[in-house]
């Protein structure tokens, strides 16, 4: 059998075949598979001629089991050698961990020899001069400690040495300025080496010969600056060997400060920070650097610029001041100019503190006094103007304008602080935060401090109240009270409140010092063209004048709204309470004692003389009480949801606020219910004077009657009384107006009230009358027509059933004797007739004709 290498190669297979020979190789290779090399082995033990064919011979196993037999031994061999080679090399392995163990060792204890030598040597540097120990090699004299003494030794000489140096030159100096009577030494310094370190030197020297200078020649001390000197003397006083010192170091830190400040102020010009931080560094130390600090802040180029500009005037339109005095109008917002100065220094401080950080040592300082030039000379200056401006158009535009500038700087701050300044990206530091709040409130003092602010807001809403309820306090001032009576003592204050409130209004337009557009807008405000000293009692004035309007006190509550806004944003926290408080006082005198409680005592006083008038009454009073109501709930609203809230901090004020406002709506709420009862009063009044009027034939009508004549319509034809329908048209009258007046719950009580007392009052005005048969179809018509007439009211269900019982009424007079007979029963048993007494059901029975009769005495003697 050929071998498989030489199958690969396609060589000649020999007649006698050969076991398979194969290496290491074959099977070190990576796409070996075990399989395949079988397979190859199998395919090679069996010769060709025997593989395929029809006429193929039974296996021979023989060729393939010596193939196996030789490949097992080859592998066998293969083995042998692997394991040889397998043993050799965990051999070197472990040779080699041995040699790798044996090199840690040594190098571990050289490590440990390094760290005693150097422990050694540690502790020989720090020990003590005159200590007796001895390091490992023998060394006792600390020569570590030595080496620091030694350097502190130099360093001390050293600076002694500079101190001699310093103390030569400055007896050096000393001596020029007092004998020679000039600083050639020192001029010479700063012209040859004038960096900043020697100028920081000759402002120390200068100081020390000030010193000097009082010590060794007071003379020269004992007179002011500027006296003459005459060979030697001054005024009379010798100086020191002849020359005033004092003068001579003046001059010379004179003139060395402003060859500082201009060298600063060139640096400046050119953006030269390190130059200027080198000169501010020297002018603090030579004397605390104000003049530098001076110089970059009022040599500014934004208050040069500016300062040309501040005398200018407020130049805003007449639109815009027109808006701004307009109650009803929104606010404009900031002023113009104003505006554009902010929005300005925003620009100006966020780059200017860039410079200042890098141009001064002390930079949160000089950005202080930066701050205080921006707000003390800029902003206050044009905001006095603006506001000066606004003060001679109106107190509302002062307060607006007031609030928009306040609001405007506030965020100019809040940017301020947001964008760091100095320390951007950061936010401010706390001192610089402090100055910008420092400032800000200052510049508003005088306008807000103690209560100035807020009596200027309660007077300008007083104005504009005052104004839009003139027409409305003529009116009611001109209208007639009730002579006499309770009701009359009760409208006393609401007169006294009205004469206060119209003449507090005139005086105002008579004021010197109201201008034009304040009197323009009050007069617009009060619906008024002029009103001069001849018109001011013959102002025109309608109904509808006198009327309450919820558009208006819609605009009386806009119009506080916005003061308390202003209050808020205007006034400190701890104001707050007591500013509301003051402002709920105009609040409830105003809209509620001088609008709605006049109103409802007109309504009130018409109600009460409508008692006992013989005409039908007037009840178009009661639509008045729906915008009473309505404005009452609105108002108490907002009190409730502003200004108590507002005012929680202070439990006190709240407290009283709340007591304040609870007696107003019960005032109002107890004014209406007197109108509501007198307004049942009117209504039952009238009633009974009508059923007064019943004729006593119109429920037994002849024959004659039956029929009309001459186009008068008769009983046949109406089938109701004209008292009936005068009475039914008269009660659709109130229920609409109760209905124009109130509403829900109070609309029903009402209804029910008054339908029970009809009811009463038709109950017993059936029992004076006879009726006959046809007068019976008149009561039932009537009692139907009631009936309807007041179930179109919201009644109550128990009221509803009481108004049923006319019906059942109006039956007992049509029904025969047989029907009254059940009837009765189910009275006796409890039924609809439940709410009759015996005695009712018997007057009633006994007013019909044929009460008489054998059929209806029996159902009476059966009750």
């Amino acid at each position: 059998m050929a071998s498989i290498n030489s199958r690969a190669t396609g060589s000649v297979r020999s007649i006698f075949p050969n076991g398979p020979s194969f290496t290491l190789e074959n099977f070190s290779n990576k796409d070996f598979i075990v399989r395949d090399f079988v397979e190859e082995l199998s395919d090679s033990a069996i010769p060709i001629n025997r593989r395929s064919g029809p006429g193929q011979a039974a296996f021979d196993p023989k060729p393939l089991i010596r193939t196996f037999e030789s490949a097992l031994a080859q592998l066998s061999t293969l083995s042998d050698e692997l394991g040889e080679s397998e043993t050799d090399l965990l051999t070197s392995v472990r040779r080699a961990e041995q040699q790798h163990d044996q090199t840690l060792d040594t190098l571990g204890r050289k490590l440990d020899e390094s760290i005693d030598s150097y422990e050694a040597l540690d502790v020989t540097l720090n020990q003590p001069a005159g200590s007796n120990g001895n390091d490992r090699s023998g060394r006792s004299d600390g020569g570590g400690l030595v080496a620091v003494q030694i350097g502190e030794r130099l360093e001390a000489l050293d600076k002694q040495r500079r101190r001699a140096q310093d103390a030569t030159f400055l007896i050096q100096c000393w001596l020029e300025v007092s004998e020679a009577g000039q600083l050639t030494s020192l001029e010479d310094m700063i012209r040859r080496q004038g960096s900043g370190d020697n100028k920081v030197r000759c402002a120390i020297i200068a100081r020390q010969l000030m010193k000097m200078s009082q010590r060794l020649d007071p003379s020269s001390w004992s007179q002011p600056n500027g006296t003459k000197k005459i060979n030697g003397t001054t005024n009379g006083v010798t100086g020191y060997r002849g020359h005033n010192t004092r003068e001579l170091i003046e001059k010379f830190s004179e003139t060395l400060e402003k060859d500082l400040l201009k060298q600063f102020d060139e640096s400046y010009r050119r953006q030269n920070f390190d130059d200027m931080l080198e000169c501010a560094k020297v002018l603090h130390d030579f004397n605390g650097g104000a003049s530098a600090v001076a110089l970059f802040v009022n040599q500014h180029q934004f208050f040069i610029d500016r300062s040309q500009l501040i005398t200018d005037e407020v130049t805003t339109d007449n639109e815009t001041w027109n808006r701004l005095a307009d109650p009803d109008s929104e606010p404009p917002g900031v002023e113009p100019s104003l505006q554009s100065l902010i929005d300005e220094i925003r620009v100006v401080m966020q780059d200017e503190s860039f410079i200042i950080k890098r141009a001064f040592p002390y930079y949160e300082v000089v950005l202080t006094k930066f701050i205080q030039r921006i707000f003390q000379q800029s902003i206050q200056q044009r905001l006095e103007m603006v506001l000066e401006k606004a003060d001679t158009i109106n107190s509302l535009a002062f307060l607006r304008s007031l609030h928009a500038s306040r609001s405007y700087i506030n965020n100019l701050i809040d940017d301020l602080k947001a964008h760091g300044l100095t320390e951007h990206p950061e936010a401010c530091s706390a001192q610089t935060s402090l100055s910008l709040d420092q400032q800000l409130d200052e510049l508003f003092v005088p306008y807000l401090v103690g209560n100035s602010y807020i009596d200027r807001e309660r007077k300008s809403l007083e104005e504009l109240y005052s104004s839009l309820l003139f027409k409305f306090t003529i009116y009611h001032s001109r209208r007639k009270k009730v002579p006499t009576g309770f009701m009359a003592s009760l409208a006393q204050q609401g007169t006294q409140l009205l004469s206060t409130a119209k003449d507090a209004y005139i005086d105002r337009l008579d004021s010197s010092e109201l201008t034009v557009t304040q009197k323009a807008m009050m007069l617009r405000v009060a619906g008024l063209k002029d009103l001069d000293n001849n018109a001011k009692n013959e102002i025109e004035v309608t109904d509808e004048d006198g009327q309450l309007s919820i558009p208006n006190a819609k605009r009386m509550l806009k119009w506080l709204a916005e003061g308390v806004r202003r209050a808020l944003e205007l006034g400190s926290g701890s104001d707050t309470p007591k500013d509301v408080n003051a402002l709920l006082n105009l609040l409830l005198i105003s809209m509620g004692q001088v609008y709605i409680d006049t109103a409802l005592d007109a309504a009130a006083d018409l109600a009460t003389s409508q008692e006992t008038i013989k005409s039908e009454p007037d009840i178009s009073y009661l639509p008045s009480l729906q915008p009473a109501i309505t404005i009452t709930n609105i108002m108490s609203r907002f009190i409730n949801t502003v200004l108590i809230r507002l005012a929680e901090p202070n439990t006190t004020v709240r407290r009283g606020m709340e007591l304040q406002t609870k007696a107003a709506v019960e005032r109002i709420e107890s004014k209406t219910n007197t109108i509501v009862r007198s307004t049942i009063t009117v209504v039952l009044n009238w009633i009974t004077r009508l059923l007064a009027n019943q004729k006593k034939a119109d429920f037994r009508p002849k024959d004659s009657e039956l029929e009309g004549t001459r186009g008068v319509p008769g009983y046949l034809e109406t089938l109701q009384t004209a008292t009936c329908a005068s009475i039914c048209t008269f009660l659709t009258k109130v229920a609409k107006a109760a209905a124009q007046a109130i509403d829900g719950q109070n609309l029903e009580v009402f209804s029910c009230e008054l339908a029970t007392s009809v009811r009463d009052l038709l109950f017993e005005h059936f029992k004076k009358f006879q009726v006959n048969a046809t007068g019976g179809l008149m009561v039932a018509k009537d009692m139907s027509r009631y009936v309807s007439t007041l179930k179109d009211w919201p009644l109550s269900k128990e009221a509803e059933g009481g108004v049923e019982l006319l019906s059942e009424i109006g039956n007992f007079f049509i029904i025969g004797p047989e029907a009254l007979r059940e009837r009765s029963r189910n009275f006796q048993t409890g039924g609809v007739g439940r709410k009759l007494q015996k005695a009712d059901f018997r007057a009633f029975i006994f007013r019909r004709d044929d009460s008489g009769s054998v059929g209806i005495q029996s159902v009476l003697a059966g009750l």
